[in-house]
């Protein structure tokens, strides 16, 4: 972005609420050209603060710049920034468009003095805080990154509802078949424990006893046809599931025929959630094309990655350029650690602040952990941090290897460089 006279700019605040928007606009002298009006927060609105921006700027020929803050205030100001931002009318100004954060500018408006919390009040303090320069990050980003970031934080939502349904199930099945339910990963029969075959076992079998009653080579017979023929020692697990059914609580009668409807039903609710996915990742692939092509190509050159993670990246970072070094990215997406010291004492647990973006984390730590299985320099270091404590190993391995990764991927970012063992080290 080219340098910008302040003199030659005016400054628009823009207060935003749920129905209305209040708007202020004043020059460098704090001169009101636009004295805290209320718009609709609807289209029409949108359209008659453009043409108040317009007139005043049709009408005092010292202006070439517009610069318009508003609060980032959840979705209430998306329609706003968007529509401004791609304004015809505005574009000869050099127009750029800020979502501001609402505490930094709550902080400003502390250095003025008697100042009444109000709507119109607050429009005036905006327009200021871009005024005297204290704007920090990019200008809105457009249509083309809020597409792709509602497709990637929808796929957020999706694995919490899976995540959310797989933990219902497992409750339901603990009730059921409550040895089944405790079986570790390495004991357990099947690989999946949410797969095709394990559902057949769960609903197909009303109650413990009729697994336990069940002849042998009807059992075998029974998982060789749901699995396909994939599990390789079919009698093991037989033996298996029938010892587990003959291990696990009793029920009344009454409680069988529930309890299976609502496991069958969570097997759906999965089922269907994982076909969402796909259709969200397919979608995913197709908006992320053509946007920010370099930076795209360099984060899904990381062994690991994977398309999909770097297009929710690249989504949520925008432009590696909003950030002056690692450390900037890691305090965004919430990746840093507050020290918990005092005189010579220094405490063990210290935890992850977690205050950024909560999206870009959700990217940043799958990432991280995808990484973790295709480079050995990545699985090391997980494996040195994991040893280093007896308690929450795999959490705060998994964070501090993160932490590692947002310092090589700032790097290659900065640099517009693709991975390579030499360079990451």
């Amino acid at each position: 972005m080219k340098k910008i006279d302040y003199l030659s700019t005016l400054f628009v605040g823009i207060d935003i609420a749920s129905r209305n928007n209040v708007v202020s606009a004043i020059d460098f002298h704090q001169e009101y050209f636009i004295k805290m009006k209320s718009v609709p927060n609807a289209q029409g609105g949108a359209e008659l603060l453009e043409d108040m921006i317009a007139d005043v700027l049709a009408r005092h020929h010292q202006f070439r710049y517009v610069i318009i803050g508003l609060e980032s205030t959840g979705f209430y100001g998306v329609h706003i920034a968007n529509y401004l931002s791609s304004s015809s009318k505005l574009a000869p100004f050099s127009t750029h468009v800020y979502c501001l954060n609402p505490k930094e500018v709550a902080n400003y408006k502390k250095s003025f003095n008697n100042l009444d919390k109000t709507d119109a009040i607050d429009s005036f303090v905006i327009a200021d805080f871009a005024r005297v320069g204290r704007i920090s990050i990019k200008p809105w980003r457009g249509s083309q990154y809020l597409a792709l970031q509602r497709l990637t934080r929808h796929r957020l939502h999706i694995t919490e509802c899976i995540a959310r349904e797989k933990t219902y199930l497992l409750n339901n099945v603990f009730l059921k078949f409550s040895e089944f339910a405790m079986l570790k990963n390495d004991e357990h029969p099947f690989s999946n424990k949410y797969g095709a075959t394990a559902e057949a076992i769960l609903t197909d079998f009303m109650t413990n006893e009729d697994l336990v009653n069940a002849s042998t080579e009807e059992l075998i017979s029974f998982i060789n046809r749901k699995s396909r023929g994939r599990i390789t020692n079919p009698a093991e697990t037989a033996s298996l599931l029938q010892a587990a059914a003959r291990n696990s609580y009793r029920l009344d009668k009454c409680l069988y025929e529930p309890l299976t409807v609502s496991i069958s039903s969570s097997f759906n609710c999965i089922s269907a959630f994982n076909k969402e996915l796909k259709a969200i990742d397919a979608a995913i692939l197709q908006a992320v094309k053509g946007l920010n092509p370099v930076e795209y190509q360099v984060i899904n050159s990381i062994p690991g990655i994977g398309k999909v993670f770097s297009a929710g990246i690249l989504a949520e970072i925008g432009s590696i350029r909003c950030f002056q070094n690692n450390n900037a990215l890691a305090k965004y997406c919430g990746i840093v650690w507050k020290a918990n010291d005092s005189g010579d004492f220094s405490a063990e647990n210290t935890p992850m602040s977690k205050a950024g973006n909560r999206y870009l984390r959700y990217y940043i730590i799958e990432a991280t952990n995808s990484v973790i299985r295709h480079c050995p320099e990545y699985k090391a270091f997980y494996d040195k941090k994991y040893a280093e404590v007896t308690t929450h190993q795999h959490k705060r391995a998994l964070a501090l290897t993160s932490r590692k990764f947002i310092r090589m991927l700032f790097g290659l970012l900065d640099k517009s460089q693709l991975y390579s063992l030499d360079k990451s080290r």
